[in-house]
């Protein structure tokens, strides 16, 4: 298959393109660099040992989208474009209704006018709002308490009235719980511009000295040391969910599916700092602040469906992820000195 990923060069993109060539596809990267380096497609080139093609491009160009289809054969996308962070959607939500809504909007009538119509969307676990029980399935009721997850939850409604309304398509939805770690090379982990917004990327910023401490929001959470717990799977176990539910659409006949990835268990902050110490033989300096608002005590997936609906099932755990990170920032470190 012919498959463009949107937002291609980003984290989860990067890893997953490395997993879709491995798998005999053909890959095509289109994204617009606001939150990623084009050097990360270049990477997934030596590490696959295959060139992978990228269109600089914004998603909300319904007409650059329709010409990357055409031109290269596109058969499936993939769609992970999006800006993501909780606390800048507060901050700029005309933004993020822009770039997350509208964005897919563009995607999917580009996707209609060139009769391409099987479709995997990167949600979030985010648009189950405050867990009502644990762990969370997919039948939990959605709720969004930010812009960001309103904007997912929009995107898969909007999505799902698109399914029903013509069986042609094919759509999966993949809501993600935390994703951590990075490709055994060192060759391509997260990076983000500015300041990381997720725990592992500061943490190793922290142990290689780019960032001075660790900031761990409330230790008065009801869990077993009182810091939160989440759900982190890793990136490459991500990455091989995107080729179960990839595969899964296009042999099945149903045109709207839900499933989480993730492990079906969580770790606290605490934990995750702890191991990130041991096994990596270095000092991660933190304090405690204030609980951040929105902040849930704990929150972790039910894998159930996807076990036996995609046969898949994460297989890294703790250990391999903390010191992936690491031997990906040690990488970042070396080539920046």
């Amino acid at each position: 298959m012919g498959i463009l990923l949107t937002g291609g060069a980003g984290y989860i993109a990067s890893h997953t393109a490395v997993a879709l060539a491995s798998a005999g596809h053909r890959v095509v990267c289109l994204d617009n660099l606001l939150n990623s380096r084009a050097e990360m497609v270049e990477r997934v080139g030596d590490i696959t040992g295959q060139a992978i093609p990228l269109i600089l491009a914004d998603i909300r160009d319904t007409d650059a989208l329709q010409q990357a289809i055409r031109d290269h054969g596109i058969t499936a996308v993939i769609h992970f474009a999006g800006l993501k962070a909780v606390g800048e959607s507060v901050a700029w939500p005309i933004a993020y209704y822009d770039n997350n809504v509208r964005g897919t909007l563009s995607l999917v009538e580009a996707m209609a006018v060139c009769n391409v119509k099987t479709l995997v969307f990167s949600s979030s676990a985010t648009v189950y709002g405050l867990p009502l029980y644990l762990p969370l399935d997919e039948s939990h009721p959605t709720s969004a308490t930010n812009p960001y997850g309103r904007t997912k939850l929009m995107v898969e409604e909007m999505l799902a009235d698109i399914a029903h309304a013509d069986p042609d398509w094919r759509i999966a939805v993949l809501r993600y719980f935390n994703p951590v770690g990075a490709h055994p090379s060192g060759l391509i982990g997260e990076d983000p511009h500015g300041t990381p917004n997720n725990l592992m990327p500061y943490i190793s910023r922290v142990a290689s000295g780019r960032l001075q401490e660790l900031s761990v929001y409330g230790d008065d959470y009801e869990t077993a040391d009182g810091t939160g717990v989440r759900d982190y799977i890793h990136v490459t176990d991500l990455a091989q969910g995107h080729v179960a539910g990839l595969r899964a659409i296009g042999t099945g006949d149903r045109p709207f599916a839900i499933w989480n990835l993730g492990t079906g268990r969580g770790h606290s902050v605490l934990e995750v700092i702890a191991a990130f110490e041991r096994v990596n033989g270095v000092s991660v300096p933190y304090r405690i602040v204030a609980r951040r608002p929105g902040d849930v005590a704990a929150c972790y997936a039910s894998v159930d469906k996807a076990r036996s609906e995609l046969g898949f099932e994460a297989s890294l755990g703790l250990q391999e992820m903390v010191g992936s990170a690491w031997r990906f920032e040690r990488m970042l470190r070396a080539s920046n000195t």
